[in-house]
C-alpha cells in the first residue's frame, strides 16, 4: 500500500523536515529506492522515495534542476537528501528548483539512516495493507446483509461508505437510478456518461479522469447476454486493489437484486400452480410439493433439518437473517420454517454441519446466547417430520450459545438432556437414594458409590469390586446393607434401571 509523503514528515524520531516543494506532500510512496548514480531514472518507474547524498549530484545549479525535474517526470514520489556526508546542508538552488517543480525535498539528518526509512515506510505499508483488507472483509458481509434486507440502495450506501466516494447506478439508458452520498455536478455526470459510452464498445468495464482530477471507475452491471445498466465510482484517487475487489463484489450483488425479480416470478408460478393443485384435488396431491423441496436435497435425496430454539422474536429475526444471507452467499435455495419461536431450516444431507456452526457463529453474542441448535441426522426427502422432530429433540438437549447439538450424538444422555425428565429422575434421586446419603454420611461408609458400581457392571461383581478397588466379598456386604436401607429388590431389573437413572441424574 503507497504511503502518503506527509506521514514520513510527521515521524518525530526520524526528525526528517520538508525542505521544498511544499506542494506535493500529497504525493504516495510505494517503494524506497537509495541510489548515488548521476542518472537513476531508467531504473525508476514512479512513486518512489529517492534517498541520496548527492555524491554524484551536479555541479552546476542547472545540472541539479535539471536532475529535480527528470526525477518529477518519471513519477518520483519524493526525494530525501542525506546532509553531513557530502553535503553539509541541502544546496538553496536545489530547494528552490523543487518548489517550483512541486516535488517534496526531504532533509534527513546524518544521525538518521536511510535504513530507518525503509524500514518504517515498509511496516507502515505492510499495516496500511492489513487495515484495507480487514476494511473489505467487515464490507464484504455489511452489503450482503443491505442486500438481502433493503436491495440495491443499501448496497451503493455501504459502497460508497467503504470507499469514501460517490457512487451511482445507472440503467442502460444512461440514467442514474441510485446514487449515494449525493449526486455529482452535471458536468461531472456528463464525464461519467461519456466515458460509459467510449467503453461499451470496447468491454464492459473502464477507468477514466475527468479535469478535475478526479478518477471514474464503472463495471457493467448483468449476467451472460442480459445487461441491466452501470455500476460507477467517483473518487479523488485511483481505486486500490482491495477497493476493486469490493467493487466487484457489489456488483456481483447487484447483479443478483437485478435477476432476483424474474427468478421470483418463476418460483411464485411454481408455488401458485402447487396450492391451486392443492385446492382443486380434493385428494390434496402433495407431490408437487416434495419436487419442489427436493432442491433442498443432495445429490442422494438425503437431506438434514437444523432447528434454532429461540428464546426471544429478536434472535429469531437474528437466526432468519443470517440464514437467508448465507444462502444468498452460496447460491443455495432456503428453505425455512418458523413455529412459535423455532426456526427450521432443511439443510442438503451432505456437510451441513459447517453451515449450522457458521450460523450460530455470525450471530451477535448477546443473541447466540439466547439460541439453542439441534441438527438432525440424515433422512430421505419424505422423512422431513421425523427429521424435524429430530432436530427439535437435539435442540432441546443443547446448552444456549453452544455449537449446533447432533442428534446422533444424544445417545446415553438423551433422558438427562430434557428438562422435564431430568425433574422426575431428580425426585426419584431425592427420595429413594436419601437413605443411602444419609448412611455414608453419618458413618463415613461408601454404600452410594459402592451402588453405582455394582448397577453399571450389571450386577458384574468382579468387575464392580474392581471398579471401586475393594474385594468382592466388601462390596456383597455394602450392597447387601444398601439394599436394606432402599428396602428393594436389586434383581429386578426395572428397579436397578430407575436406581442408576437416579443416581446419575443426582451426579455420583
Amino acid at each position: 500500500m503507497a504511503v502518503p509523503v506527509s506521514w514520513i514528515l510527521s515521524q518525530p524520531d526520524l526528525s526528517i523536515e520538508l525542505r521544498g516543494g511544499a506542494a506535493g506532500t500529497g504525493r504516495t510512496i510505494s517503494l524506497v529506492v537509495t541510489t548515488e548514480l548521476e542518472n537513476p531514472f531508467r531504473w525508476l518507474s514512479g512513486s518512489e522515495l529517492v534517498l541520496t547524498t548527492g555524491m554524484h549530484l551536479p555541479t552546476s545549479a542547472a545540472g541539479r534542476a535539471t536532475y529535480l525535474r527528470r526525477l518529477n517526470q518519471r513519477g518520483v514520489a519524493a526525494v530525501g537528501f542525506g546532509t553531513g556526508l557530502t553535503h553539509p546542508e541541502v544546496p538553496a538552488d536545489l530547494i528552490a528548483a523543487a518548489d517550483e517543480i512541486g516535488i517534496p525535498l526531504l532533509e534527513v539528518p546524518l544521525p538518521t539512516p536511510f535504513a530507518a526509512i525503509v524500514k518504517r515506510i515498509t511496516e507502515r505499508s505492510a499495516q496500511l495493507q492489513h487495515d484495507d483488507l480487514l476494511r473489505a472483509s467487515r464490507a464484504q458481509p455489511r452489503m450482503t446483509r443491505a442486500l438481502v434486507r433493503s436491495g440495491a440502495r443499501a448496497i451503493v450506501r455501504e459502497l460508497a461508505t467503504s470507499l469514501r466516494a460517490t457512487v451511482l447506478v445507472l440503467d442502460t439508458n444512461a440514467h442514474v437510478t441510485d446514487v449515494h452520498p449525493a449526486a455529482p455536478a452535471e458536468e461531472l455526470l456528463h464525464t461519467v456518461r461519456t466515458a460509459l459510452a467510449a467503453d461499451r464498445s470496447a468491454g464492459a468495464s473502464g477507468v477514466a479522469t475527468d479535469s478535475s482530477g478526479h478518477t471514474i471507475t464503472h463495471q457493467r452491471i448483468g449476467v451472460g447476454g442480459r445487461v441491466h445498466g452501470d455500476l460507477v465510482v467517483v473518487s479523488t484517487a485511483p481505486l486500490s486493489a482491495v477497493d476493486q475487489i469490493l467493487l466487484g463484489h457489489a456488483n456481483s450483488l447487484l447483479t443478483l437484486d437485478f435477476e432476483k425479480p424474474a427468478r421470483l416470478w418463476e418460483a411464485q408460478h411454481r408455488l401458485n400452480s402447487t396450492v391451486l393443485g392443492l385446492l382443486l384435488n380434493t385428494d390434496a396431491d402433495l407431490n408437487p410439493a416434495w419436487a419442489h423441496l427436493a432442491q433442498a436435497a443432495d445429490a442422494a435425496g438425503r437431506i438434514r433439518v437444523l432447528a434454532a430454539d429461540c428464546d426471544t422474536t429478536e434472535a429469531v429475526d437474528g437466526v432468519r437473517s443470517i440464514a437467508e444471507s448465507m444462502a444468498v452467499r452460496s447460491g443455495h435455495p432456503l428453505f425455512l420454517h418458523i413455529v412459535d419461536r423455532r426456526v427450521l431450516v432443511v439443510l442438503p444431507g451432505v456437510a451441513p454441519v459447517a453451515f449450522a456452526g457458521q450460523l450460530a457463529a455470525d450471530l451477535a453474542p448477546g443473541v447466540r446466547r439466547s439460541v439453542r441448535f439441534g441438527l438432525s441426522g440424515e433422512h430421505s426427502l419424505r422423512e422431513l417430520v421425523t427429521a424435524a422432530d429430530a432436530a427439535g429433540l437435539a435442540a432441546s438437549a443443547a446448552e444456549r450459545g453452544s455449537a449446533p447439538s447432533e442428534f446422533g450424538t444424544l445417545t446415553g444422555s438423551s433422558l438427562l438432556s430434557f428438562d422435564t425428565t431430568r425433574r422426575v429422575l431428580d425426585t426419584l434421586a431425592h427420595t429413594v437414594l436419601t437413605p443411602l446419603t444419609e448412611h455414608d454420611s453419618a458413618h463415613g461408609t461408601d454404600l452410594l458409590i459402592s451402588l453405582r458400581a455394582y448397577l453399571e457392571a450389571n450386577g458384574q461383581w468382579e468387575a464392580a469390586a474392581a471398579a471401586t478397588g475393594v474385594h468382592r466379598h466388601t462390596l456383597r456386604k455394602r450392597i447387601t446393607v444398601a439394599q436394606g436401607l432402599l428396602g428393594c429388590d436389586l434383581d429386578s431389573a426395572r428397579v436397578r434401571a430407575e436406581l442408576l437413572l437416579a443416581i446419575l441424574a443426582r451426579g455420583n
